[in-house]
């Protein structure tokens, strides 16, 4: 029997906000791969202070706005679940009040360009000073060594470099980057991965370290084995919406929109020739298929484009085979399971409007995570940081006169 919710999280703790409460994160980030792996930190429950220098970071500043609000959709996503300290590390007070903090946190996160921290002082072994153990994550384009490691890197520039925009997109078509942040995506998630892998160590061995993370060695990895394939001189293609291993996989218009369906295994080729009325056909194998593509594809085309894309999934179901609408995002956030999965949370902003934000993915059912707190203001949490680090009112009233918090 399947589960429901309330089954899952049948023996869930309320007195914490995720696995990794207690422990303290530290980020000095921008835009999107460093925010991206304090925020799966964040969400796991780690009490996540993100500094900013006083003016504020790209993301605040990123369109798309939520509605009538000048906040960001993307601000309001990756940073939720964080407290907020603005602090000009490039000034003396500013560095000496960072030290202070660095010294109480276990995780440090930065996706500066390589070189840059070191200059300002807030290097691994400047961080390390005040703090042994430290485990400091780095994010960056092409990583904190190799010949590329000096330059700037963004994410399209990585899917470019690494060989994955040029397989992305239609036959017919030139290279294609991916229409989200994928590459910084992620380096945010290995960053994290990271992270709490050097967390683990440390607590078995008191030792901390550096964790390097590129954007172009993550997306390298996630190439489901495609660089071996180059360095081995294997051609490799782009299909679009098909696969070089399955027929008839693809997308296909039905009467009000469109479906992807397809079959990977035989035996499901063999229920779909039955329910398409060609038993003729189903014997036939994978590479038997293959060459028989264009004939395979017009008869799934015909199937679908006299039905509707929900008599179509319901039809796939019902012979075990998968299917679904191609949604908008519009769709997708609309759609039930995407309620029943609680993927989508109600959240109140800084400027009192509602919206919904997306949840975190990964379900404890000991451990819940959930958006506990919306993104902050700049330099929200200011007073409550710098006085947890023994900052007088005066000395943190100074910093914001000198314009260093």
């Amino acid at each position: 029997m399947d589960l429901d919710s309330n089954d899952f999280f049948a023996n869930a703790r309320s007195d914490l906000d995720g696995p990794l409460h207690g422990v303290r994160v530290v980020e000095a980030t921008t835009t999107w791969a460093g925010p991206m792996a304090a925020c799966v930190l964040a969400d796991f429950g780690a009490d996540v202070v993100k500094v900013e220098l006083p003016g504020g970071e790209v993301a605040r500043r990123m369109p798309p706005l939520v509605p009538d609000s000048s906040l960001t959709v993307a601000h309001e996503t990756v940073n939720r679940n964080k407290r907020n300290l603005t602090l000009d590390l490039r000034q003396p007070a500013g560095r000496e009040a960072f030290l202070k903090l660095i010294a109480t946190t276990d995780i440090f996160i930065e996706n500066f360009r390589p070189g840059v921290l070191p200059d300002w002082g807030l290097g691994y072994d400047d961080l390390t000073k005040a703090k042994a153990d430290l485990i400091y994550v780095s994010i960056s384009g092409f990583g904190q060594f190799g010949t590329l490691s000096a330059r700037a890197g963004y994410d399209p520039l990585a899917q470019a470099y690494c060989g994955w925009a040029s397989l992305n997109g239609e036959p017919e078509g030139g290279p294609t980057k991916a229409p989200t942040w994928l590459g910084d995506d992620l380096a945010g998630l290995h960053g994290a991965l990271g992270a709490m892998a050097a967390l683990r160590h440390r607590d078995q061995t008191g030792e901390g370290q550096r964790v390097d993370v590129a954007l172009v060695d993550c997306l390298m990895f996630q190439s489901n084995g495609y660089p071996t394939s180059g360095a081995l001189g294997i051609p490799l293609e782009r299909w679009g919406n098909e696969f070089n291993l399955a027929v008839p996989a693809n997308s296909y218009a039905c009467s009000d929109g469109q479906v992807y369906a397809g079959v990977l295994l035989d035996s499901h080729w063999q229920r779909l020739a039955a329910h398409l009325g060609r038993a003729d056909l189903a014997h036939l194998t994978t590479m038997e298929r293959l060459p028989r593509r264009d004939e395979l594809n017009a008869l799934l085309t015909d199937y679908c484009v006299a039905r509707t894309t929900a008599e179509v999934v319901a039809d796939f179901a019902e012979i075990g085979l998968p299917a679904t609408r191609i949604n908008t995002y519009a769709d997708l956030a609309q759609e039930q399971h995407v309620a029943s999965r609680a993927m989508l949370t109600e959240t109140e902003l800084a400027d009192g409007r509602n919206i919904p934000l997306t949840s975190p993915p990964v379900k404890f059912s000991r451990t819940p995570t959930r958006i506990r707190k919306r993104a902050a203001k700049l330099g929200e949490h200011n007073e409550q940081v710098l006085a947890g680090l023994g900052l007088t009112p005066e000395e943190i009233a100074a910093l914001a006169d000198d314009g260093v918090g």
